[in-house]
């Protein structure tokens, strides 16, 4: 895109939403919710706002996947059965938003937010049943937990889906990740966490590299917002024990159906 397209001004604005976006990553998630209507609304297309953005945030997946990499050990045969279908699936994705037009995409993205919204705000209750469902099969068994089964292979197949859905938009993606590990896979919480966040990044990191070649990155907010988050994101986890992250989440889910319902009266 053309550099122009955006103001002094507009990419100010742009990296305080990205830095907030990286701060309420760090704490509960859900920073798309942010940075994607500040996009539009500082009148980028909505298809560009998606590319610009996935791009922009896509450092702190990789970010949040290093800090959890100690909890990936012991999994790589599921992480090599996994992060392909989320790397297929991401790609899928990417390439069914770049082969979106702009006026079907602009009739989607109020309920792609909502439904961004609504997977934010069942965060903690899937979160809650994952506990209670992995404690009452670890009480169960009285064994170790070990990655395999047949079981356990299934979990591609939702994963390549989710991993569509990311690539596509991806607000919400690490809900949908996250329940179906917990559902196909006997394992710690801590472990499947570390597991969706590689599956997260490998969906994320998919599209934004394909992206990279689509000629809808403006690559001046895009480079702005990424460093922006990258700040956000520090300064989110150095406030970690100081705010609740499920009021933090609260207000974004607040936030993303006010934009969501605006978006649809608005048509």
């Amino acid at each position: 895109m053309d550099p122009s397209a955006l103001s002094a001004l507009d990419l100010v604005l742009a990296g305080l939403a990205a830095v907030a976006a990286g701060a309420v990553n760090a704490l509960a998630g859900g920073g798309t919710l942010i940075t994607f209507p500040t996009l539009t609304a500082l009148g980028l297309p909505a298809v560009a706002a998606n590319v610009t953005n996935t791009i922009a945030l896509a450092p702190g997946h990789l970010g949040a996947t290093l800090a959890q990499k100690r909890d990936l050990a012991g999994q790589r045969a599921r992480v090599r059965r996994l992060v392909p279908a989320a790397l297929l699936g991401g790609l899928v994705g990417g390439l069914l938003l770049l082969y979106t037009s702009e006026r079907v995409f602009r009739h989607l993205v109020p309920f792609l937010i909502l439904l961004a919204s609504a997977l934010l705000a069942v965060q903690e209750p899937v979160r809650a049943w994952l506990l209670r469902r992995l404690g009452a099969h670890a009480h169960a068994s009285h064994t170790a937990w070990t990655p395999g089964g047949a079981r356990e292979a299934w979990a591609v197949l939702p994963v390549f889906a989710a991993s569509i859905y990311g690539g596509y938009f991806g607000a919400g993606l690490s809900v949908i990740v996250l329940a179906a590990l917990g559902l196909l896979i006997d394992d710690s919480l801590t472990r499947l966490n570390a597991t969706k966040q590689a599956i997260g990044f490998t969906a994320n990191g998919a599209a934004a590299v394909l992206f990279l070649f689509s000629g809808q990155v403006h690559w001046v907010a895009a480079l702005v917002m990424a460093v922006a988050a990258i700040a956000g994101g520090a300064a989110g986890g150095r406030l970690a024990g100081r705010v609740r992250p499920g009021t933090l989440r609260l207000v974004v889910v607040t936030v993303g159906v006010v934009v969501g319902v605006v978006y649809l009266v608005r048509g």
